[in-house]
């Protein structure tokens, strides 16, 4: 995301190359989503320039590729898996969470294969699981298995708010292409472990985005309370001001909880000058 056109010249310094970017997001927000390595695995090098533009305590909540757990579902996936976490070493501890987002059609009758592909998986390394398959929303049952599941492994269930997008019909292109693509399952508010993970999507409209966030501002700052850590990333369907927008949401939940560290200063998307 901190390649995105929409921030260059705007919230990033414009004419940053693509090797500096992420540092000066880094400056605005101290988590990012892993999105492109859901398509691809990154050479080392890639990696190792991640880690040298961001501070030890950034958070980088990476995607598995796709081939994973799109492709393999899973199964017989130990090469690629092997190869992405070869290539993802030289985050170390930055890698806050490396994160599962299983297609629409994982059921809970592929929960087998969940658990199988948990129990391989190294337990150095903190799981975080997405899933969209409207059961696991809407039975009790399949909702219990899948928490008891991700428990044994101390691993989080990941839930992508997107009731906001859906209260009325789209308002613009982005929104349109957001209601083709994005699930359209109810919020989910519960952690399952210390160290929760959210995906908020609201609207073009800033307004909006901001009310629908409401219910996340009291359950975050009751997460802080409680000493758990999460992590939570604000986007809008053409996500042209989502750092600013994340930076408003700490600020309403650092309202609540005082102690709550703030952001760093963003840098300057303009070069200062002397007039």
């Amino acid at each position: 995301m901190w390649n995105h056109a929409r921030w260059q010249g705007r919230l990033l310094p414009a004419g940053l190359p693509p090797g500096e970017r992420l540092r000066a997001y880094a400056t605005w927000c101290d988590a990012v989503e892993g999105n492109t390595t859901f398509y691809a695995t990154p050479s080392r090098s890639t990696v190792e320039s991640w880690a040298g533009q961001t501070g030890p305590g950034f958070r980088f909540v990476v995607k598995l590729p796709k081939t994973i757990t799109h492709e393999r579902r899973l199964a017989g996936a130990e090469q690629d898996l092997h190869t992405f976490l070869e290539a993802m070493e030289p985050l170390g501890s930055r890698i806050h969470a490396l994160w599962l987002q299983l297609p629409g059609s994982f059921s809970p009758a592929d929960l087998g294969a969940l658990a199988a592909f948990l129990h391989r998986l190294p337990r150095s390394r903190r799981y975080a699981v997405e899933v969209r398959h409207r059961a696991f929303f809407e039975d009790e049952r399949s909702q219990h298995l899948l928490e008891r599941l991700l428990a044994g492994f101390d691993a989080e269930w990941v839930p992508f708010d997107t009731t906001v997008l859906f209260q009325s019909p789209p308002a613009s292109d982005a929104e349109r292409d957001a209601w083709t693509k994005k699930p359209r399952v109810p919020r989910r508010t519960r952690a399952l472990t210390a160290h929760p993970i959210v995906r908020y999507l609201g609207r073009d409209d800033e307004a909006r985005t901001i009310d629908g966030w409401a219910p996340w501002v009291g359950t975050v700052a009751d997460w802080l309370r409680e000493g758990r850590s999460p992590t939570v990333f604000i986007h809008t369907p053409d996500n042209a001001d989502a750092p600013a927008l994340a930076r408003r949401f700490h600020d309403e939940v650092r309202a609540r909880v005082p102690e709550l560290e703030p952001l760093p200063e963003p840098m300057p998307s303009e070069p200062l000058t002397l007039f």
